[in-house]
């Protein structure tokens, strides 16, 4: 780790006007280039209240991202940069859950306002988590929120404003509707979602399959009910120009889900590609990539550590950098797709996850006729967790003090922020 620096001085080289600022950056009567180095600096004040520790390399990495943000001179608000990674709300489930009721997944926990930002303290408790400025916060350039606050136009207006000041791309989530039932709180939803100007929406569906199901049937109805679901749904997300990601999220294989996607051949139904995830599906990452490539709409980033126990292997994320992932090819592929693809971090902070292939169980709901999972691809998969044996120990959070997780979480995330900065260019 760097050595602690404080971040005042920063500033001062980056902006030379440190008398400009005041309790948040202005968001008239300054350049947009003042603006946002007094961002840098706020940011780091709010960081060290957070408990986040800003060190000389994190800052170098944060500096070395000034001169595209310096060479725009526009006086409008800022467009989002989709170069800017974004994140994801799982990478913060620690810090916005710990001690703060159900605020968890989202940015908005008891006493936060429509938009996202708390009102003040709820009663009883600590300041509810606010996504949106914690992304801000830490150099993030994007947000995906697992709902939104509020349809009531007024809020929707204040949150858009939020996401164009900070210049954010925007992804939210939406409750997804039942076939056969009422469709009007869905579409006020979407509406609502659309106004607030997010690029997308996003659905993971699923838990993981070899956990949540003991035989193949039950888990073909719940695929089918998914597909049913995304049926119902297609008509108002194409209303409303708003497309879905639909995440690989261990309930099924790519080909799977490539196929489904394939027969339903709208636009407006895609792929949320999580990076990791299908490896516990006996996936090489980049095999998952390449067969879900036509129907990526944007991405979960992360790196992957994989170790062998009695049962099968674990599963953590870790770091970027530390795993065996090739982040960079993989944003390459990606981008060479499409330049503006959406990057959002989901570094989950949690205890590995054991993917039991050598039992039973893990193999119910995998049917050679309607599921298959060949051989060869669990060979392909065994071989890659024997390769790459983990340099380190993989995260683990359990036993924990509830302040020692999230300064894990904050630690980790901010090693991916300064990674993926110096190696990506976002």
């Amino acid at each position: 780790m760097g050595e602690n620096v404080p971040v005042a001085p920063v500033l001062e080289l980056l902006a030379g006007n440190r008398a400009a600022i005041s309790a948040r950056p202005p968001r008239l009567n300054l350049p947009v280039v003042l603006r946002r180095a007094a961002s840098y600096y706020i940011r780091g004040l709010r960081s060290e209240r957070e408990g986040i520790m800003t060190t000389r390399r994190q800052i170098l990495a944060l500096a070395g991202a000034a001169p595209a943000w310096l060479a725009s001179t526009t006086s409008a608000e800022a467009a989002p940069n989709f170069r800017r990674m974004g994140g994801a709300p799982t990478a913060f489930s620690i810090r916005s859950s710990g001690g703060r009721g159900r605020g968890g997944f989202g940015g908005r926990g008891p006493g936060a306002a429509p938009g996202g930002r708390g009102t003040g303290p709820a009663p009883g408790g600590p300041p509810p988590f606010d996504i949106i400025e914690h992304c801000h916060n830490i150099g993030l350039g994007g947000v995906q929120m697992s709902r939104i606050p509020s349809t009531d136009p007024e809020a929707v207006k204040k949150l858009r404003a939020r996401i164009e000041e900070y210049g954010f791309h925007l992804i939210i989530d939406v409750p997804w509707p039942q076939p056969g039932g009422d469709l009007s709180n869905f579409e006020a939803q979407v509406k609502a979602v659309k106004e607030a100007g997010a690029t997308a929406t996003h659905a993971a569906m699923t838990g993981r399959r070899y956990e949540d199901f003991a035989a193949v049937e039950p888990w073909k109805a719940m695929f089918e009910r998914c597909q049913k679901q995304m049926e119902t749904a297609e008509p108002i997300l194409r209303k409303y120009k708003l497309p879905v990601g639909i995440e690989n999220h261990k309930g099924w294989r790519a080909a799977e889900q490539a196929a489904w996607l394939k027969r339903a051949g709208s636009e407006y139904l895609g792929v949320c590609l999580d990076f990791g995830n299908n490896i516990s599906l006996c996936e090489d990452p980049m095999d998952t990539l390449n067969t879900l490539l036509p129907h990526i709409l944007f991405a979960h980033i992360k790196d992957m550590a994989v170790e062998e126990y009695e049962d099968g292997f674990l599963l953590s994320e870790v770091p970027m950098g530390e795993g065996f992932l090739d982040i960079k090819q993989m944003v390459q592929i990606l981008r060479k797709k499409d330049p503006n693809m959406i990057f959002d971090l989901e570094m989950i902070t949690r205890d590995p996850l054991k993917i039991p292939v050598y039992t039973a169980r893990y193999w119910a709901t995998f049917d050679d006729s309607y599921s298959p999972l060949p051989g060869r691809d669990l060979a392909k998969v065994l071989a890659l967790v024997k390769k790459n044996k983990p340099a380190k120990p993989l995260p683990r959070i359990a036993g924990l003090a509830p302040e020692a997780q999230v300064k894990a979480e904050d630690d980790y995330n901010n090693q991916c922020i300064a990674w993926a900065k110096q190696n990506l260019d976002m």
